[in-house]
């Protein structure tokens, strides 16, 4: 079972890094039961769309506002997410959207550098009081095309972002300025680790050039505080009812969510499903 939220000393980091990776997170018989429900999903198949990474390789992703009561909703409700979230924000959380990113075997695109506030204040979120919960659900290595972070980026605030392909990366000139200045990590990942990142946080990831696919389950969070101060396709806040770690083997059993009851987004009608392609340039 999931170990538990993460403790205010393995929470440190944070602060000065942006990011704290929490390693075996889940056990290997809920990542298994994840994966296997994911990879099996005719739903998350068929509301899945691809973004073009302007490298001529293809990201596919599906997202949903709603965490449900399947298996997804399971990994994003329970107290080892959620209670986490909360330590680092300081309030009561709530769900923003989740995503499965499908980064396939040899065909998986980049993600340009971007920050995911970036993409949220134009949705009425004043405060990057916000935080991800990046679950891996494949193994995650630099050569399938883990997450790349500047570490301690986020302390430089919301960069501009401008089209890059079919998505918005952060304003690349800024970016390679602060890569002068700043680390760079691969986050590689085991199934099961967790990390947690700022919404400020620069990150990408190479496109997949190897044989074997890294799909991870994103799960994102507003502090309640943070309301946004406008309607958006990402919900206002709405009391999310926390589960304990056991309910994701138990909802794990019963496979996985029914098709629809997640609000699954719309890449021709939603902003943060199109990566802001329908926006004008920054």
């Amino acid at each position: 079972m999931a170990r538990g939220p993460l403790s205010a000393g393995e929470l440190a980091p944070y602060a000065r890094d942006g990011f704290v990776l929490a390693r075996g997170l889940f056990a290997a018989r809920e990542t298994d039961l994840l994966r296997r429900a994911a990879k099996e999903d005719k739903a998350l198949d068929d509301h899945s769309f691809g973004r073009a990474d302007g490298e001529g390789g293809v990201v596919r992703l599906s997202l949903w506002n709603h965490p449900g009561d399947g298996i997804y909703g399971m990994f994003a409700r329970c107290r080892s997410v959620v209670e986490t979230c909360e330590r680092i924000l300081g309030d009561e959380v709530y769900h923003y959207h989740s995503k499965m990113i499908m980064k396939e075997a040899r065909v998986g695109g980049a993600w340009a550098w971007h920050q995911d506030y970036g993409y949220w204040y134009q949705n009425g979120v004043l405060w990057p009081d916000l935080v991800s919960a990046f679950i891996a659900v494949d193994p995650a290595t630099r050569e399938n095309g883990c997450l790349q972070v500047l570490a301690g980026s986020h302390l430089c605030g919301r960069v501009d972002h401008v089209l890059t392909g079919d998505q918005a990366g952060a304003d690349p000139e800024r970016v390679a300025e602060i890569a002068k200045r700043l680390p760079l990590v691969h986050v590689e990942m085991q199934p099961g680790d967790a990390l947690f990142f700022h919404p400020n946080l620069l990150h990408r990831s190479d496109r997949n050039r190897s044989e074997r696919p890294r799909w991870s389950l994103i799960c994102c969070y507003n502090a309640k505080r943070n309301d946004p101060c406008k309607e958006s396709h990402h919900p206002r806040y709405t009391p999310l009812a926390k589960v304990e770690d056991a309910a994701i083997l138990e909802a794990g059993l019963k496979r996985f969510a029914e098709a629809g009851e997640v609000g699954w987004l719309d890449p021709g009608r939603d902003a943060s499903a199109r990566g802001l392609a329908g926006r004008k340039r920054e």
